[in-house]
């Protein structure tokens, strides 16, 4: 779909499909003590994970003030927090508390209400907006032990009115409330990697041509066996960057790092920040898209807000000219991001597989 400049939507913005599964809160809340054939992994690929723990604490932790100030020792490193690891943690990002504990428990009663509720909003057919699933591509895939909401939350012409809840009360005020603060810590972070990247601030953004940003609330209920079971299969983020607000006192993200996996210890009020497939592409290769994963735990639920901010959909991404040269010769060909979007929710996740469309054989 191509972008008007008059902000008039000619037709949907729609990003694929997702087949009906069952619904995971529910089937443990009808029966804690079974998990379905469907959900358990291999030993093999459980078993061959390499846990990286004692790295946890060397996760990049970055001071958005000190970036948006242009404090030189805070952008080398963002630089290097991108190009060694592919995620960190940013702290003193502005975003008050209330606003970050009225957004977790809201949530929180959202997804505690009557399966019948939730249903109101649940997926149609031909798209990922609303109450269910993604991925699901096929009948006799592995699936993953969570739930989920996805929100289109700008542009605002694109957002599916119909798939956003209306209970608990106040809760639409209160997405739009945190979604409008992200995006303003997005935009200053797209600003900030612009100039680590050799470039004038404005750029990032331009490329982007209308930024699109989606909210993807996630339901990790607990599993009787969480050795046997993914909350989320390992994958990286299709988009340009992803920011994520994670509880306080529940651990699941694990990033991999040097061929093993390491969990990211939730740090209160941070949010995780990753880079994704397109800066990749633009960087060519210099900041990495890094897959991640989530674990489920045996006696806690776990919720986790990720927001994703992408370019518009008919955006050309490939690597920029002055990431190219004798050393660094080009990574990448040329993707129109809304179809590599699509491609890669189409499929399931299998790491950076999804990523071989672009890259140069």
């Amino acid at each position: 779909m191509s972008f008007n400049p008059d902000n008039e939507m000619e037709e949907p913005l729609t990003f694929g499909s997702s087949i009906a599964v069952p619904n995971v809160q529910e089937m443990v809340k009808n029966n804690p003590l079974e998990v379905p054939q469907r959900y358990i992994r291999s030993t093999e690929e459980m078993e061959k994970v390499n846990y990286l723990t004692h790295l946890s604490s060397q996760i990049p932790v970055l001071d958005f003030a000190l970036l948006s100030s242009g404090n030189s020792l805070e952008l080398l490193k963002l630089d290097k927090a991108c190009k060694d690891w592919g995620f960190f943690q940013l702290v003193n990002h502005g975003i008050e508390k209330e606003v970050l504990q009225r957004m977790k428990e809201a949530t929180t009663k959202f997804f505690d209400l009557p399966i019948e509720e939730k249903e109101k909003y649940a997926m149609p057919p031909n798209d990922v907006h609303g109450y269910g699933h993604a991925y699901v591509v096929s009948e006799d895939q592995i699936l993953d032990w969570s739930d989920l909401m996805f929100l289109l939350i700008y542009p605002t012409r694109c957002r599916r009115l119909q798939c956003w809840p209306k209970t608990p009360k106040g809760f639409n005020e209160i997405i739009e409330a945190y979604s409008r603060e992200v995006n303003r810590v997005s935009r200053e972070l797209l600003s900030t990697l612009s100039a680590i990247m050799g470039m004038e601030n404005h750029v990032l953004h331009e490329l982007h041509k209308e930024i699109i940003q989606g909210l993807r609330m996630n339901y990790y209920p607990p599993c009787i066996t969480p050795e046997n079971v993914l909350g989320v299969s390992p994958h990286s983020d299709s988009g340009t960057i992803t920011l994520l607000l994670q509880n306080d006192d529940v651990c699941g993200l694990e990033i991999r790092h040097k061929g093993g996996w390491v969990p990211v210890v939730p740090k209160s009020d941070a949010l995780v920040v990753n880079v994704g497939d397109i800066l990749e592409i633009w960087s060519n290769g210099k900041y990495k898209s890094i897959e991640h994963r989530v674990v489920t735990n045996k006696n806690r639920e776990r919720i986790s807000y990720a927001t994703f901010i992408s370019p518009w959909d008919d955006v050309e991404v490939e690597p920029l000219d002055h990431m190219v040269d004798a050393e660094n010769p080009k990574l990448y060909k040329k993707v129109i991001f809304g179809e590599y979007l699509r491609q890669s929710l189409q499929r399931k996740m299998e790491g950076k597989a999804h990523t071989d469309v672009a890259r140069i054989k």
